[in-house]
């Protein structure tokens, strides 16, 4: 840094001047602080939420040969030691990447309430507030304000949003990867499309004037985004067809599959934190053949995702968490000839990869069923918590509600893991 502003000709001219030998420590000292206030680099997050809650018993912690074990068999995984699914032989490969966390202990286990639960840190009506998403609380803590870009992208379903931290901080949602972001082209010419937007700012700017309602507001801020977003040539990122075809192909041909790969792209263009759904994981009946034909989806999506990143030097800076509503039961239900596991939410399995986290661990462990969890809980303030710890958040932190009230990021009492870091 310094040899960049100063040549070694001026350098010694200075020195004769007897200026750089009086400055030049505290010179050095205000160069250092600058560098690295420059080179910082925030975290970003991708969330890959299997809607429905997986069956930890038959992913992440199974037990092959007992008898509500099922049919599964364990394999090796890179981590010596550490054994998953054996549908799941590619994640296996990148497991000294990860960490699972095999106690998983949540409040929850009604679906509504345990995805509301897992995604804010907070239950479903307390005190009488709607709570901010994880990816909206990543998206103020750590999103860039004059990004054209958003900051909290998500994939494949409708997600939990910003609630009371306001529309800045709602996720854009792209329905379908292969798709992108529709509807990004005005159709018309540059000055056409300005004098259009240009009126529209001041229909509804009078309109705010006059009403300064909530609604107006927001309104007007998911207009700006969005004409921002439209002008900005990183629109691209969504647009997976760029890609090459075997890079693409890598991520397996799935809806999953192409939602993870769009992720990638997004991560590597600015956004902060983008959310993937699969859905399908609720499985009452036939538990065995669709966990398989899930897994399936998974097993090159988030290898790939997971290696993708690592060689573009992202997976440092970039925390990828698999994680579901909640865990199924240790018990196979007998459901005529299609047997199933129900929900589960007193011990279940998540994962994460990268985000300066310490790989090739277990976390936690569950008893010789799988069904209670005899070393080391994590419940869903610890989840939060360590969640936002690698991402260099700080949970404590509170934010003002609506209603004026200071509101924790991730309420008490909260512990981060603190084997991950």
């Amino acid at each position: 840094m310094f040899s960049e502003m100063m040549n070694r000709r001026e350098a010694l001219k200075l020195s004769a001047a007897g200026v750089l030998s009086y400055s030049m420590s505290n010179w050095f000292n205000i160069l250092a602080s600058h560098a690295a206030e420059n080179n910082v680099q925030t975290k970003n997050c991708i969330l890959l939420w299997m809607d429905g809650g997986p069956t930890h018993k038959d992913t992440f912690d199974l037990r092959p040969g007992t008898p509500q074990g099922g049919p599964y068999q364990q394999i090796q995984t890179s981590v010596n030691g550490i054994q998953i699914s054996e549908h799941l032989p590619q994640v296996a490969r990148v497991m000294n990447h990860g960490v699972i966390i095999r106690s998983m202990s949540t409040p929850e286990g009604a679906h509504g309430r345990a995805k509301y639960n897992l995604h804010t840190g907070y239950r479903e009506g307390q005190g009488g507030i709607v709570y901010p998403s994880i990816g909206s609380i990543v998206s103020k803590e750590l999103g860039s304000e004059t990004s054209a870009l958003p900051s909290f992208v998500s994939i494949g379903n409708r997600a939990y949003g910003s609630g009371f931290l306001g529309a800045r901080h709602q996720p854009l949602v792209v329905n379908d990867a292969a798709r992108g972001v529709e509807n990004l082209r005005a159709g018309i010419n540059a000055d056409q499309f300005n004098s259009r937007v240009g009126l529209l700012d001041q229909l509804e700017s009078g309109f705010q004037r006059e009403h300064n309602a909530n609604t107006a507001q927001a309104h007007r801020t998911t207009m700006q985004r969005a004409v921002t977003l439209m002008r900005d040539t990183g629109t691209q990122a969504f647009d997976i067809s760029r890609e090459p075809a075997a890079s693409a192909a890598a991520y397996g041909n799935s809806a999953f599959g192409r939602g993870c790969l769009m992720a990638r792209r997004l991560v590597e263009a600015g956004v902060k934190f983008v959310e993937v759904t699969l859905g399908g994981w609720d499985t009452h009946q036939n538990n065995f053949e669709r966990v398989r034909q899930l897994s399936g989806q998974v097993d090159p999506a988030m290898s790939t995702l997971v290696s993708d990143l690592q060689t573009r030097g992202l997976l440092q800076n970039t925390l990828v968490i698999w994680c579901g509503d909640f865990g199924r039961t240790p018990n196979i239900n007998q459901r005529g000839a299609m047997p199933g596991r129900d929900h589960y939410p007193r011990a279940w399995s998540s994962v994460m990869f990268g985000g300066g986290i310490r790989g090739g661990q277990v976390i936690g462990r569950t008893d010789a069923n799988a069904a209670t969890v005899v070393d080391r809980p994590v419940g869903t303030f610890d989840y939060m918590a360590t969640v936002c710890r690698a991402l260099g958040i700080d949970y404590n932190k509170q934010n003002i509600a609506s209603n004026g009230r200071p509101i924790r990021i991730v309420d008490r009492p909260a512990t981060p893991i603190a084997q991950l870091f």
